[in-house]
Order: C-alpha cells, then structure tokens, then sequence
C-alpha cells in the first residue's frame, strides 16, 4: 500500500466514523483515534458487504455502499461506547 492509499484510508475512515457517531444518539467518550479506526473497518466491511450484494458499483455515487458504511460504522461506535461506558463503572 502506497502512502497515499494510507492517507486515503485515514480520511474515508475519518468521515465514516463521524457519520456513524453522528448516527448512534447521546454523548459518545470515544477518541478520535478510536473513530477512525471504527471507520476504516466499518468503510472495508461495507464495501465487501456491498459487492457481495451487487452493488458496490453504480453509476453515480455509490449511495447503497455508503449507507452500509455508516450503519456499520455507527453499530461499532455503539457496540464500543456500549462496552467502554460498562467496563467503566
């Protein structure tokens, strides 16, 4: 991988995982290194879930990919406030 398919990968993974914190409702105690994270695997996840379905490539934007990204990025922001916010008390 490239430096600039790293530095690719930090961006979309970044604005993945803010639209799925955006999503998930209430204050969540994630640091933003943890976002990223979340977004960069829920952003690959979502894409091979999408061309397992059939339709990662459209003509257009790729609104159907998009949406199981973020659904996928605001499940793992839950899943991990949920357990951080547990573990904690």
């Amino acid at each position: 991988m490239t430096v600039a398919g790293i530095i690719s990968a930090i961006i979309v993974g970044l604005v993945i995982g803010a639209l799925g914190r955006l999503v998930v409702p209430g204050r969540q105690g994630m640091p933003i290194w943890l976002t990223i994270v979340v977004g960069i695997v829920a952003a690959l996840i979502g894409t091979a879930l999408a061309q397992a379905v059939g339709v990662a490539v459209t003509a257009g934007v790729d609104w159907i990919e998009l949406v199981f990204q973020v659904g996928l990025a605001a499940l793992g922001v839950a899943l991990l406030t949920g357990v951080r916010g547990r573990s904690s008390v």
